[in-house]
């Protein structure tokens, strides 16, 4: 399995795709050695920052984590403040670039953090949580692999809003 950089993504490669596929897609690939006790070690500040302003954190992988900041324990008055916040320290303290998506549930939040990548952040309100799920793709939802987007695909379950949308063609049980 392999990471991959935002250049390879040009060319379809996609994080954890095998090797073999990746360097189908991209013959002059570059593959560099894993170093995971580096990536781990800069995770361990990435959390020690997250940490300063919540104590609930989900972790989802060593770059990937839900924030509950719910009670703005540091007055920043805002999520958004917060993330912003959080993002200006991981770039300060470790180099890297943060994306951050900001709502009012960690389906919503996670969708709106891949939106503005690589470096981005985006802020999805009760207002426009609706319109937002209904607008993307469904291969885009957390949760749904390949063979499911395409098992959606072919019953025309293309978007957020074709989910609303009863289609008596669709079977009980189909995605079981």
């Amino acid at each position: 399995m392999a990471a991959a950089s935002y250049e390879a993504r040009a060319f379809g490669v996609r994080s954890a795709m095998h090797s073999v596929t990746a360097i189908r897609k991209c013959p002059d690939l570059v593959f560099v050695p894993t170093r995971f006790d580096v990536y781990r070690e800069v995770s361990d500040r990435i959390r020690a920052i997250f940490a300063d302003y919540t104590d609930l954190i989900e972790p989802l992988s060593l770059d990937e984590a839900y924030l509950d900041v719910t009670e703005d324990i540091r007055g920043l008055g805002t999520a958004a403040a917060i993330a912003e916040e959080i993002r200006s320290r991981i770039k300060a303290d470790t180099g890297l670039t943060a994306s951050s998506g900001v709502s009012y549930n960690k389906f919503i939040a996670k969708l709106a953090s891949d939106q503005n990548k690589p470096d981005g952040i985006c802020i999805i309100t009760h207002r426009r949580g609706a319109a937002f799920v209904q607008s993307l793709p469904v291969k885009r939802f957390h949760g749904v692999g390949p063979v499911t987007g395409q098992k959606m695909e072919r019953l025309g379950i293309l978007t957020g809003a074709d989910l609303l949308r009863p289609d008596p063609r669709v079977p009980a049980g189909a995605f079981r």
